[in-house]
């Protein structure tokens, strides 16, 4: 993504959650931000109507495969297989794909491109972390991010508490830098 403009890519791995995502969506409301949410299959089809949130504000959606699957740990034809789930329950085009871990093998990778396009990210918020609080992650996430950046949050249970702290606070730190909040585009990059 070009870095001479003042734009930023916020990406959310893990939903859509109830009450969660919801969080997420109306923060990012608040502040007429666009994101792209990557999606674990399964978590779309159990929260369809969340699902259908995401996609009628103008967010990009993008593949996380459909149980969570690490790429290092699972052969490679379950682990495609995984990705076509997800891709089937989305019912909507894109290219976008995020390994969930960061994780894949080249020999995955190989199968996908280049009809997807892998994301990963260059700021994580470390959310997720139950060893660190809601002020590091604000931290973190305000000191790494700059033009073109894609920061990654995630819209699970698991880094509700971080992520509710930092989320807006970041989007007001980069609004008043004169930061813009914009998705990646689903056709690819």
């Amino acid at each position: 993504m070009p870095a001479d403009e003042k734009t930023i890519y916020l990406t959310f791995d893990d939903g859509p959650i109830s009450e969660v995502t919801e969080f997420v969506l109306d923060t990012l409301a608040d502040y007429n931000a666009s994101a792209t949410f990557f999606c674990i299959g399964d978590n779309v089809r159990k929260h369809p109507t969340i699902f259908e949130l995401i996609k009628t504000q103008g967010h990009s959606v993008g593949n996380h495969t459909f149980n969570h699957l690490n790429g290092w740990d699972t052969e490679d034809g379950t682990y495609l297989s995984n990705i076509q789930k997800c891709a089937e329950q989305l019912k909507i085009p894109t290219s976008l794909f995020r390994p969930p871990y960061g994780r894949i093998k080249k020999s995955q990778a190989k199968h996908l491109l280049p009809g997807k396009t892998i994301v990963m990210w260059d700021v994580l918020t470390g959310d997720f972390s139950q060893k660190i609080s809601p002020e590091i992650c604000l931290k973190k996430t305000i000191q790494y991010g700059r033009p073109g950046s894609i920061i990654l949050f995630h819209d699970s249970l698991k880094a509700r508490k971080n992520m509710e702290y930092a989320l807006p606070r970041a989007l007001k730190h980069f609004k008043n830098q004169g930061y813009s909040f914009r998705a990646l585009p689903m056709s690819g990059l």
